[in-house]
């Protein structure tokens, strides 16, 4: 049994939109300001470095649009050095979502990258299905990136999807039956999106709440928020467009019994939610559900993921991957 408190945040941030460098300099300033905070555990949205592709849903096609994306995707860990000097010097453990780029290739994955208080990066669990537009630009993930892990000096596992990933049970369930008690749930703002804007938010607090009670685990969900500059940059490079505004998003800390710990929050400007994850209270929960156990039914139920490494360089970015210090 687990008796851990952690302090906990999720940050409801805006990319430096298309731009690596300045995106990943904004998450090592995030980094630093948590630790003043005493916050033992960060996530952040998905696809937060460079930003999300949101000219896919607003444009015809355009593959030097994806191009000029993938130029700014991130390699890891080439790209990935100050963010893991960042965890190992404040001693904190982060979750963040990229747009990863294929090691020594082209080919693009929505991923969500953990690293560890001493700067070691866990594991990269690429997306393993991209939604609608978002196949224009990343590739499927394979099972062999469905991981939790246990951070160092820690009791508890932690895992993460992106966005309505939460929708593929079978990919839940996996990091269920790994024994995951913390779930990053890596989000973008979808409520900005024409068609979504009365529905969005009420969509991913049910998947939150959903994966939080059929887990019994705590949920962080960081999500983005259009900046201006992102329109900006769409308009300048690719025209006008009606399909995406500025704003939006949802973030927050959930209780397995699905109540608020922090949050929501939905304001366009940067925050970091924080709250108090308290893992000895999972105790009364799985008295009630225990879905690694009593309430399992193995011998009814079987789930089958196949496992099998299918991207080359799979065996060196899905991890343990140590910081080299310089």
């Amino acid at each position: 049994m687990l008796r851990e408190k952690i302090k906990a945040a999720a940050v409801h941030v805006a990319s430096v939109y298309m731009s690596k460098v300045d995106s990943l300099h904004k998450m090592t300033s995030l980094i630093s300001q948590a630790a003043t905070e005493s916050i033992k555990l960060l996530a952040f949205p998905e696809a937060f470095v460079p930003g999300f592709p949101y000219f896919t849903n607003c444009y015809p096609p355009n593959a030097a649009a994806v191009a000029l994306y993938a130029g700014q995707s991130v390699v890891v860990p080439d790209d990935l050095g100050a963010v893991q000097a960042a965890c190992a010097t404040h001693k904190i453990v982060v979750a963040l979502g990229i747009s990863e780029r294929m090691r020594g290739g082209h080919t693009l994955f929505n991923s969500i990258v953990i690293i560890d208080t001493d700067g070691t990066i866990l594991g990269v669990h690429r997306k393993v299905q991209p939604t609608w537009a978002e196949r224009l630009v990343w590739g499927q993930g394979p099972g062999y990136t469905l991981r939790t892990y246990k951070p160092r000096d820690s009791g508890y596992r932690i895992g993460g999807l992106a966005c309505w990933e939460h929708t593929v049970n079978g990919a839940r369930q996996e990091l269920i039956d790994q024994g995951q008690h913390v779930h990053v749930g890596c989000r973008l703002a979808l409520d900005i999106l024409e068609g979504f804007e009365d529905v969005a938010c009420a969509q991913i607090e049910a998947l939150m709440k959903t994966h939080a009670l059929t887990a019994q685990v705590f949920v962080l969900c960081p999500s983005l928020y259009v900046h201006e500059t992102c329109l900006q940059w769409m308009e300048k490079n690719l025209g006008p467009q009606d399909k995406v505004k500025a704003g939006g998003g949802w973030t927050a800390i959930i209780h397995p019994f699905c109540s608020f710990i922090a949050g929501p929050y939905t304001t366009s400007e940067n925050k970091v939610v924080v709250g108090e994850i308290n893992l000895a209270q999972l105790d009364l929960v799985k008295t009630f559900v225990d879905g690694v156990g009593h309430y399992k039914r193995p011998e009814v139920f079987k789930l089958d993921v196949d496992k099998t490494q299918r991207w080359k360089d799979e065996p060196d970015s899905a991890g343990p991957i140590p910081w080299n210090k310089p």
